[in-house]
């Protein structure tokens, strides 16, 4: 099916006319493929060196993006009437190679980090060296009373290595299994996320955890983390680093690990299997012990979220957010001759529509309640920009309306006729995009890759976590079109993922209308959103439930 721009047009010029409040009194403005078409292309143009945080690319980046919002008549949306809220940051980068070995049976033998074995850390500290360390499989790394889920059993874990599986224990469970259902099925749950399992780790006082990497478990191939994987690492600054961090994690190829279960004499099939059950135990692999040493340089950075503001003509104090992450990988490992990894989908494309929302905004009548657009910093590094906005808020969680998302719009001019929701059915903010969809001509869609984890890798997550509720909505990404299969496939993550002269954004721009019509209703309206009875944030929201009476 194909839905014409000119279509889509006329229908949203009648619709707005139709609708009630300020914006019935003009057509609504539309987003210009060719405005976010040059947006993306300065964005991500060698010239700004894949906009890697803390690097002369994320000063271009900031630069741009304040010149934009102050362009369009914008007021800053930071602390003190600044344009940036600055993030503290803690950095780590490979220095040097990294000695990783394995013993089992009185035999000691190299793994290669790369091919075989990815690791880094968190800890501010210039070494770190792990000794003949015991391997424990820890299963699925979950801990989830709430779920009846523990796989750790009270078990001493302090100074093991823990080998856990990625996603969650339902995930690929076969119809009728027991464990079906346990968590989310096939959709990721936090607890199915590299990140939970790493920090799971170091509340269990692991010495080293490593993710057993499977494509279909993870969303994505070995090349995507390998490529990645000499950038240089971020988290927030942490009080207590060495009680929140394990000194070494990472991921380690499946084949690589099924062999360290040989070397115990285990059958990791079996175990896989046991791990899907609430009664498994960690399991000792006796006689292999695992050493890790390598150098990293630790150093403290700042890095910059920009913020800008339209303030609402009736209610001011309550913020509708827009958020989409400006930084990518800069330089990184080459592949052939290219080290820039420009990030041209992911997210120029989301950054050059956070300016033309905001266009948008100042081209209608000003908006009953606020609105800010957030360029977010170092989510590729952890979602670390937005975490540290939700810990240090500017305008109040407790007030903000909801939080729309833009990470990655696809280039061309075939406009999907349908939106995939990440985190569908979590939260009433999936009414508010369904009915402005329905009067384009589109259907909304759960994820199709939900083993992937979406809802839990981008920028709306931590402030979800505080309540916030929260709408990604991914036109175009549907896993059904060769466009968004080529890109999964052959740019993600990659320096391929560029910019080309003969790109045009014109269905890019219809997502961008009907996200501006969203907005536009949820800035206009008094209604507050809410999560659905059951989703894992409504509990935080009700909390403050008081505040917006």
């Amino acid at each position: 099916m194909r839905v014409s721009r000119l279509t889509l047009l006329v229908s949203a010029a009648v619709l707005a006319l139709s609708a009630g409040g300020a914006l019935a009194q003009q057509a609504a403005p539309h987003a210009e493929g060719a405005r976010l078409n040059e947006h993306v292309r300065v964005l991500a143009s060698d010239e700004f060196e894949g906009r890697g945080v803390a690097t002369p690319g994320e000063q271009k980046t900031v630069d741009y993006l304040v010149a934009q919002f102050q362009a369009l008549g914008l007021e800053p949306g930071g602390p003190d009437g600044q344009w940036v809220q600055t993030a503290q940051l803690g950095r780590t980068r490979q220095d040097g190679p990294a000695t990783i070995t394995v013993t089992a049976g009185g035999a000691t033998r190299a793994l290669e980090r790369g091919p075989d074995i990815l690791v880094s850390s968190d800890r501010p500290v210039d070494r770190i060296t792990v000794t003949d360390a015991e391997v424990v499989f820890a299963g699925y790394g979950v801990s989830a009373p709430e779920r009846g889920w523990d796989d750790f059993k009270g078990m001493d874990l302090k100074g093991k290595v823990l080998l856990v599986i990625v996603n969650d224990p339902d995930f690929g469970a076969p119809e009728g299994h027991p464990v079906a259902g346990r968590f989310d099925g096939n959709a990721m749950t936090f607890y199915g996320r590299w990140t939970y399992k790493f920090q799971e780790a170091a509340r269990q006082g692991a010495a080293a955890v490593l993710v057993i990497h499977d494509t279909a478990g993870a969303g994505y191939g070995w090349s995507v983390l390998e490529g990645s994987s000499t950038a240089p690492k971020f988290d927030i600054v942490r009080a207590d680093p060495d009680a929140e961090r394990v000194p070494a994690q990472g991921w380690i190829q499946g084949p690589v690990a099924e062999q360290l279960f040989r070397d115990a004499g285990l059958d990791y099939a079996a175990l896989r299997a046991a791990a899907r059950t609430p009664e498994f135990t960690p399991v000792t692999l006796d006689g292999v012990t695992l050493s890790i040493d390598f150098g990293q340089t630790a150093d403290r950075i700042e890095s910059r979220n920009v913020l800008a503001r339209i303030p609402g003509a009736g209610h001011p104090d309550e913020t509708v957010l827009y958020g989409a992450h400006w930084d990518a990988f800069g330089r990184a490992t080459p592949v052939g001759d290219d080290d820039i990894y420009n990030g041209a989908v992911d997210n120029a494309t989301g950054v050059a529509g956070l300016i033309e929302l905001a266009r948008l905004f100042k081209a209608g009548p000003a908006p009953d309640r606020s609105v800010v657009f957030a360029a977010w910093t170092a989510e590729e590094a952890g979602l670390l920009g937005a975490e540290y906005y939700a810990a240090n808020p500017v305008w109040p969680l407790e007030t903000t309306v909801a939080n729309i998302n833009m990470d990655s719009l696809l280039p061309g001019t075939e406009v999907s006729p349908q939106i995939v929701v990440m985190g569908a059915g979590k939260s009433e903010t999936d009414a508010w995009l369904e009915r402005r969809a329905t009067e384009q001509g589109r259907t909304l869609i759960p994820d199709p890759a939900p083993q992937a984890g979406g809802f839990y890798r981008s920028d709306h997550f931590p402030l979800a976590r505080m309540g916030v509720p929260a709408l990604f909505g991914a036109a175009g990404f549907t896993g059904h079109n060769e466009a968004s299969r080529d890109y999964v496939a052959n740019r993600y993550h990659k320096p391929s993922d560029a910019w080309s002269s003969d790109w045009v954004m014109d269905a890019a721009a219809v997502d961008v209308d009907l996200l501006y019509l969203v907005g536009r209703d949820l800035a206009d309206s008094r209604d507050w959103p809410e999560w659905k009875a059951g989703a894992e944030f409504e509990a935080a929201r009700q909390a403050s439930a008081a505040m917006r009476e």
